[in-house]
């Protein structure tokens, strides 16, 4: 952890320890318990936390002014930190899924055969998801069913949280790829016919264009865009999101056709948005399981990596 600050040093360890302490309790209580204690604790981070409350107020107005009253938003925000503990919950509890049976007792999954169509392509098949739901569940269901794909993530500033991290996302046959150390890695994957999950709706430091999301512009990662260019590999959004009945309920979708023009800024920047056009889509259905403490339109134009 090197010469981190003490205060740092020792938040970083009390959520380490807490959260290890949580994957211990997880398989204790039966699955509905279980998620009605995590969305108590969502209810508790949001009186605690008063940065990412605010944060997640104020993205939700910037998002839906005009559509939705401030009555609106702080409830759905408080709604934001419930979900958000229910689905951590999920991914936590699945730590002791051994098998595809397992994880079927609470999670659904719809459109395998949009999967086995862009496959038969031959070319790999590039997963497009999102920080929405219990997302990391979909890495599980993949990697249980033979699909072993190559997952790209940011590294967490904790090197223990990231050893947590990167331990759950390699079981069963996935492979975690850390951002920024996965371009060859990724094509030789889908050069060889393999899949790969993309997540492109966070503001982080990687080469960026901006396109509109939720109607302002926000700078999105080509990293996707780039390699679907240049593999011909099939595009299929998936997403994930916990219903009323606490069942987890998987999509995958048809295939996103790709555009080529044949100008390389036009065709990055017309497929970016495109992609980023599913991600708006399914948050807008499901705004209460997206992470709006996120500083999504953190960048300013003229500040991002090209």
């Amino acid at each position: 952890m090197g010469k981190r600050p003490l205060q740092k040093r020792i938040k970083y360890s009390a959520l380490y320890f807490f959260i290890r302490f949580l994957i211990f309790f997880s398989n204790l209580l039966p699955r509905k318990v279980w998620l009605s204690f995590c969305g108590w604790l969502g209810k508790i981070a949001y009186a605690v936390s008063p940065k990412p409350r605010e944060r997640t107020i104020y993205h939700l107005g910037l998002a839906f002014s005009g559509e939705k009253s401030t009555k609106e938003i702080i409830a759905l925000s408080k709604q934001v930190f419930v979900m958000l503990g229910k689905n951590g919950g999920d991914i936590l509890r699945s730590l002791q899924v051994k098998n595809l049976d397992d994880l079927n007792k609470f999670l659904v999954t719809h459109g395998l055969e949009n999967y086995e169509k862009a496959f038969a392509k031959g070319k790999g098949v590039m997963f497009l998801t999102s920080h929405l739901g219990a997302f990391d569940l979909q890495i599980t269901n993949m990697a249980l069913r033979g699909l072993n794909p190559n997952i790209v993530g940011t590294a967490l500033k904790d090197e223990r949280l990231n050893e947590l991290l990167w331990q759950y996302r390699n079981a069963y046959g996935a492979v975690a790829i850390e951002r920024g150390k996965e371009s060859v890695r990724l094509f030789k994957a889908l050069k060889s016919g393999g899949s790969i999950a993309i997540l492109i709706d966070q503001d982080t430091k990687v080469k960026s264009r901006f396109v509109d999301f939720f109607g302002m512009k926000a700078s999105t990662p080509i990293g996707a865009t780039i390699l679907a260019l240049r593999t011909g590999a099939a595009v299929v959004p998936t997403y994930i999101y916990l219903d009323s009945e606490g069942k987890q309920q998987m999509h995958i979708l048809p295939e996103i056709p790709l555009v080529i023009t044949g100008d390389e800024e036009t065709d990055l920047v017309v497929n970016t948005q495109n992609f980023t056009n599913f991600t708006e889509q399914i948050v807008r259905e499901h705004p209460e399981q997206w992470v709006w403490m996120h500083e999504r339109w953190k960048t300013r134009p003229g500040e991002e990596i090209v």
